[in-house]
């Protein structure tokens, strides 16, 4: 029964957990980045090919949108997707379609008051 409770609790967030993450995915597909910015935690590691750092929030969002004005986004495909054991960290690894090529994308989530936050996000040569 305490378990049965336990998962009832934990339901709310998981689902809100998971809805961020479509959010996101979504926002990767389309190329939105305001949506996705928005997920942006204050500062973030940011890689985009060779260029790392850690970045503000405004600085990041800058530089992801610089980057795919000159790569515009024709889709984004999930090729996996994990979580810690506790579920308050997640990860997402994908292929992101482009005018420029194809790169593979790392995101780094962790969960804060329910909501997924991008802690680390890359860019990387196919």
């Amino acid at each position: 029964m305490k378990q049965l409770l336990f998962v009832l609790m934990l339901s709310p967030i998981v689902t809100f957990a998971q809805s961020g993450m479509s959010q996101i995915t979504a926002a990767l597909n389309s190329g939105d980045m305001e949506t996705l910015g928005t997920y942006f935690d204050e500062s973030l590691e940011l890689s985009i090919l060779e260029e790392e750092g850690i970045y503000n929030k405004a600085q990041a969002l800058q530089k992801v949108k610089r980057f795919l004005g000159q790569n515009t986004v024709s889709s984004f495909t999930e090729v996996h997707q994990g979580a810690s054991r506790s579920s308050d960290s997640q990860y997402v690894i994908g292929n992101m379609k482009t005018s420029g090529g194809t790169y593979r994308v790392y995101l780094y989530l962790t969960n804060r008051n329910g909501k997924m936050i991008i802690q680390e996000f890359r860019f990387d040569s196919e």
